[in-house]
């Protein structure tokens, strides 16, 4: 067991503590509060007033798939042979020993949802993992967390250059489409075998994960940045009665009330980026502020390695400098991201039960004379910062 006292602990739970502590048993959280015993042969660690926060999420990344330095023709991240694959997993991907998850630790990013790029209309599963650990099945807390879907520029440009569809955004469309009418008669199919009623049929790979979505047992992760390609996710999501997360939201901004009556949640980011392809010409600094203010289920990520893992936090306090509530800016990167993937169960804040998953910081998280000075994962230090 460990005793951290002495502490100014942010909880995210509704309820802080100026000097609180928390006791970890066995990797989770036992208790937090004021004025708590530590039971005996528990170890003691004084943390003379620092700030304890839960470790921090990122919802979209691509850390471990897409590695980093290791140059565009050893990438992992994009399957650029079939603008369909919903059956290709980035959990096969993921490189446990790339830098990047050293840096989300430097961070305090202890949880991330990672997975293929968008150069495919259907790109595979993503996979929810820690960010400490030997092998990606040690690390998994979801291998097959949702499907990654991309409309926009990238299919279309990757594709079109090929001569294949799709070429345009009604081919992006079309693709999807398409799949998910096969998918509905593979699911027909395998229902009506269930219920006695033929044989069932050969099993196709290919369509398990749509089947999946289809029985709205695996959310889409979209990826849309402009408006119009958000307005046909939502189209599409609707046609097929699916569940999804609405992926980067780069003109969010501009369809506030269609985003809040949607319902999905929007992962904003990455919000440090400059206009680097066309469909970002339209990006504002403000838009994660106006999505919160409208009432939108939000979160803030990365994107990594667009932005580095490790800057997350980074992107929060830019998005205070524009106006968001502080402690909304703190809730999107910790339990309001551990919400909209379905984890607040086990991470996201510093509640009994959960998994001990904690920063330790020197200051205040935005203030940029503030330091990261430990992180921990189930209980364990796993980045101890020499300076702080």
């Amino acid at each position: 067991m460990i005793f951290l006292e002495n502490a100014a602990v942010w909880t995210m739970a509704g309820r802080d503590y100026e000097r609180g502590c928390i006791l970890i048993d066995g990797g989770k959280i036992a208790a937090v509060g004021e004025g708590l015993t530590p039971p005996a042969g528990a170890e003691r660690i004084d943390l003379g007033g620092r700030i304890v926060m839960p470790g921090m999420i990122d919802a979209h990344c691509h850390i471990g798939v897409f590695g980093e330095g290791t140059g565009f023709y050893l990438l992992d991240g994009n399957e650029n042979t079939d603008p369909a694959t919903p059956h290709i997993r980035g959990l096969d991907a993921v490189n446990p020993q790339d830098m990047a998850f050293a840096e989300a630790l430097e961070g305090g990013v202890t949880t991330v949802c990672t997975g293929p790029g968008s150069t495919n209309v259907i790109g595979g599963t993503f996979a929810i993992l820690k960010t400490y650990g030997q092998s990606a099945d040690e690390m998994a807390l979801v291998p097959d967390a949702a499907l990654k879907v991309a409309l926009g520029e990238n299919p279309k440009r990757v594709y079109g250059a090929m001569k294949k569809t799709p070429y345009t955004r009604m081919g992006n469309a079309a693709v999807l489409r398409e799949a998910l009418v096969r998918a509905q008669e593979y699911q027909r199919r395998l229902d009506a075998a269930a219920r006695g009623e033929g044989e069932p049929p050969e099993r196709d790979f290919v369509l398990e994960n749509l089947v999946r979505a289809l029985r709205r047992e695996l959310p889409l992760k979209i990826h849309a940045h402009r408006a119009d390609d958000i307005l046909t996710a939502m189209r599409i999501v609707r046609e097929f009665g699916l569940r999804c997360t609405l992926d980067h939201c780069t003109e969010g901004y501009k369809i506030t009330e269609q985003l809040r009556r949607f319902g999905a949640g929007a992962l904003v980011g990455p919000m440090i980026l400059d206009r680097c392809k066309v469909e970002l010409g339209d990006s504002r600094t403000d838009n994660v502020v106006r999505i919160a203010q409208a009432g939108v289920p939000f979160c803030i990520v990365t994107d990594s390695p667009c932005v580095n893992v490790k800057h997350l936090y980074v992107q929060a306090g830019c998005a205070v400098s524009m106006g968001l509530d502080r402690a909304e800016a703190l809730r999107a990167v910790t339990i309001y991201p551990a919400r909209l993937l379905g984890i607040d169960g086990r991470v996201g804040s510093i509640e009994p039960g959960k998994d001990a998953d904690l920063v330790i910081l020197t200051g205040d998280l935005f203030d940029m004379e503030s330091r990261i000075a430990a992180t921990m994962i189930d209980g364990k230090v796993v980045y101890r910062n020499a300076i702080a």
